[in-house]
C-alpha cells in the first residue's frame, strides 16, 4: 500500500474515524464523518489537508461532522445516491457499478443495502482496501434497520466474494461481543477460538481489533458463514436458503 496512507482512530463512543491520504497527489479523505475534533487532531499530526469526505451511509453518527468539517476545509462531500437527501452538503452521489478517483487510485462503489436501504461501501482494489461503513463488521454485521435479511444476505455476499487479503476497515470496535455471540453459533470452529483469544487479548490492552481481512471473515464471521452446512445445522435449519439462515442469525445476534 505504498503511498496509499490509512489512519484510523476512535471516535465517539465506540465508532472508528479513518483518514486515507495519496501522498503523490496530496488527496486526503476522511471516511464518513463521526466526530469533528479527533479527524481535525489525526489531520495536524499527520500535516494533511481534507480535500473528501467520503460518506457511506447516512445515520448521525457517520455523518454529524460534515458540516463542521466542510464549513472549515472546503472539502468535497461524495456518497450514496440513494441516500442523497438525507446527507449533508452532499456535492457528489455515486451508487454501485461506479468508480470513484482518488489521486492515483481508484474506488469502486459496491451497492450494500440492509442496515439503510442506500447504503454502499468503497473498495479500492489497488491497495486492497474494503471501507464497509456498518455493514460488515469484524465478526459481525450491522442491523438490518432499512433493508430486508434478503438485501443484508446478499449484500454480505457481495463483500464475501472481495479477494481475500482485502483489508476491511468498519465503523465501529464490535469484535469482542460479536465473538462472544460467534461461538455460541460455531463453539468448535477452530479459527474462530484462535482468533478470539486474540481479540481478548488486543482489548485487554485496549488495541483496535481492526482492520480485519476478507479471508478471515468468511472462516470465522458467522454472518458470511449462513450457506455453510454446520452454520445451517447449528441454527436448526439443515435444509434451508442461506437468506434465512442469516436472517435467524441476526434475529439471535439482536437478542443476544
Amino acid at each position: 500500500m505504498h503511498g496509499f496512507d490509512i489512519r484510523m482512530f476512535p471516535c465517539l463512543s465506540d465508532n472508528y474515524g479513518v483518514l486515507i491520504h495519496d501522498d503523490a497527489s496530496g488527496v486526503t479523505a476522511s471516511i464518513d464523518a463521526p466526530e469533528a475534533a479527533p479527524i481535525e487532531a489525526a489531520l495536524t499530526e499527520n500535516g494533511w489537508t481534507l480535500t473528501h469526505i467520503l460518506v457511506t451511509h447516512h445515520h448521525a453518527d457517520h455523518t454529524q461532522a460534515i458540516a463542521t468539517l466542510k464549513a472549515k476545509h472546503g472539502c468535497r462531500v461524495v456518497g450514496p445516491r440513494g441516500e442523497a437527501a438525507k446527507v449533508p452538503e452532499i456535492d457528489e452521489t455515486v451508487g454501485g457499478g461506479d468508480t470513484f478517483r482518488f489521486g492515483r487510485y481508484e474506488a469502486r462503489i459496491l451497492d450494500t443495502p440492509g442496515h439503510t436501504r442506500g447504503h454502499i461501501a468503497w473498495w479500492f482494489p489497488g491497495p486492497a482496501v474494503l471501507f464497509a461503513g456498518d455493514t460488515l463488521f469484524a465478526l459481525g454485521c450491522g442491523r438490518v434497520f432499512e433493508g430486508t435479511m434478503a438485501e443484508m444476505w446478499t449484500s454480505l455476499e457481495t463483500l464475501r466474494d472481495l479477494p481475500p487479503e482485502t483489508h476491511v476497515y468498519c465503523g465501529h470496535e464490535y469484535t469482542l461481543s460479536n465473538g462472544r455471540f460467534a461461538l455460541t453459533i460455531e463453539p468448535d470452529n477452530a479459527a474462530l477460538k484462535a482468533r478470539m483469544a486474540e481479540i481478548e487479548r488486543k482489548r485487554a490492552k485496549g488495541e483496535p481489533t481492526l482492520p480485519t481481512t476478507i479471508g478471515v471473515e468468511r472462516d470465522t464471521n458467522p454472518f458470511l458463514r449462513a450457506d455453510v452446512d454446520a452454520v445451517k445445522s447449528a441454527v436448526g435449519l439443515p435444509d434451508a436458503d442461506p437468506a434465512e439462515v442469516f436472517a435467524e442469525i441476526r434475529a439471535r445476534k439482536d437478542r443476544f
